[in-house]
């Protein structure tokens, strides 16, 4: 526990518990004892602290996340989100994983090296995720997917943030956080069939919060990297 509270600083472990609580209070007082939900959401925000880190072992974590969000989504019929998280962001993830490690900042640290991705790469990255923007449009609408648009632009914003991610760009949290306000849109409209799904939209904003932290992490990071 001392090394656990000796590698986080106190302002990310005030985050985690801030979040931490936020999300357990909103599951308390919306979930209808909804466990899974509140597993999958706790799991969630300590990826993103150990990610903003840049620890390898927060893709792990953003692994096991993606199965438990998955199987969320489909009990809701947000087809979307569950091809999304078991089919792109759940493998991307392990993918991630084996980047980061291959690509430490240092030999024998937990720590990768924040890499720099050009203009033909950016480019490249827009078509690709403009692509699969439309291809899962179809898919969404042949299952009838609930909140159809919404939906759909969350699978754009997965698919760039988790491209960014696996090239080890310090934009994929910013990305994840525009993300966010998409889901936290999404389960809100779904709330209003389900009171239970307050606390997943809540979740997402904590998650929000916590993203934006991370780029700012990574962009700090980025730059001792480059000094050194």
């Amino acid at each position: 526990m001392s090394k656990i509270f000796s590698y986080f600083s106190k302002a990310e472990i005030a985050l985690w518990l801030f979040a931490a609580a936020m999300i357990t209070g909103s599951a308390a007082l919306f979930g209808g004892g909804n466990l899974l939900t509140l597993i999958a959401s706790l799991i969630g925000i300590t990826a993103i602290i150990i990610n903003a880190k840049g620890n390898p072992f927060g893709q792990l974590m953003g692994f096991i996340f993606a199965l438990f969000y998955g199987y969320i989504s489909w009990g809701f019929s947000y087809y979307g989100e569950m091809i999304t998280y078991l089919g792109m962001t759940g493998p991307m993830s392990a993918l991630s994983f084996i980047s980061w490690i291959r690509n430490p900042y240092k030999k024998g640290k937990a720590e990768v090296r924040v890499n720099t991705i050009k203009a033909p790469e950016v480019l490249f990255m827009c078509l690709l995720t403009a692509a699969v923007t439309v291809l899962f449009f179809f898919i969404l609408r042949f299952f009838n997917t609930a909140n159809l648009i919404p939906s759909t632009l969350s699978v754009t914003t997965s698919f760039a943030a988790v491209y960014l991610t696996f090239r080890r760009s310090e934009y994929f949290s910013l990305v994840y956080a525009l993300n966010d306000i998409v889901l936290i849109i999404l389960w809100g409209l779904a709330s209003f069939t389900e009171r239970t799904y307050i606390s997943v939209s809540i979740c997402f904003t904590m998650f929000l919060v916590t993203d934006i932290y991370g780029f700012i992490c990574w962009r700090r990071m980025k730059c001792r990297q480059a000094e050194q």
